[in-house]
C-alpha cells in the first residue's frame, strides 16, 4: 500500500479540511473575521489571517512534501487548539449539543492522530 498514488491520495484526504477551510476563509474574509469574533479572538482580522495562513501553508506543505513533518506538527497543534476552543462538549447541558460537539471533538482527535502519523513517517524518511 505504499504506492505513490495511494500516498498522494492519503495526503490529500488528510489536508482537505485545512485547504477547503482556508480557501473559504480567503474568499470570504468578512466571514472569517466574524468566525474569530464568535470565539472571542481579538483582533479578529489578525487571527483570521493567521488561521488562513496556517491552514493553506500547512496543508500545501504536507501535500507537496515541503517540511512535511513540521507542517503536519503545526497543523496538529492548530487543530488541538481550535478543537478545544470551538467544541468544548463538556460545557453543554443540552444532550443534542453535547453529542454533536463530542462527535466533532473526537473526529478532530482522529485528524490530529493522522497528522502525528504523517509527521512521524516523514521524519523517518
Amino acid at each position: 500500500m505504499g504506492s505513490r498514488w495511494f500516498l498522494a491520495v492519503a495526503r490529500l484526504a488528510l489536508v482537505a479540511p485545512f485547504l477547503t477551510s482556508g480557501i473559504a476563509k480567503l474568499i470570504d474574509p468578512t466571514g472569517a473575521t466574524a468566525e474569530m469574533q464568535q470565539f472571542g479572538l481579538t483582533p479578529a482580522g489578525l487571527f483570521a489571517g493567521f488561521v488562513i495562513a496556517v491552514q493553506l501553508a500547512g496543508g500545501i506543505a504536507v501535500l507537496v512534501g515541503r517540511c512535511r513533518a513540521i507542517a503536519a506538527g503545526v497543523l496538529a497543534l492548530f487543530t488541538l487548539a481550535a478543537t478545544l476552543l470551538a467544541h468544548p462538549f463538556w460545557s453543554f447541558a443540552d444532550p443534542m449539543l453535547w453529542a454533536l460537539h463530542r462527535n466533532i471533538f473526537v473526529e478532530h482527535v482522529a485528524i490530529i492522530g493522522g497528522l502525528m502519523l504523517a509527521a512521524s513517517l516523514s521524519a523517518r524518511r
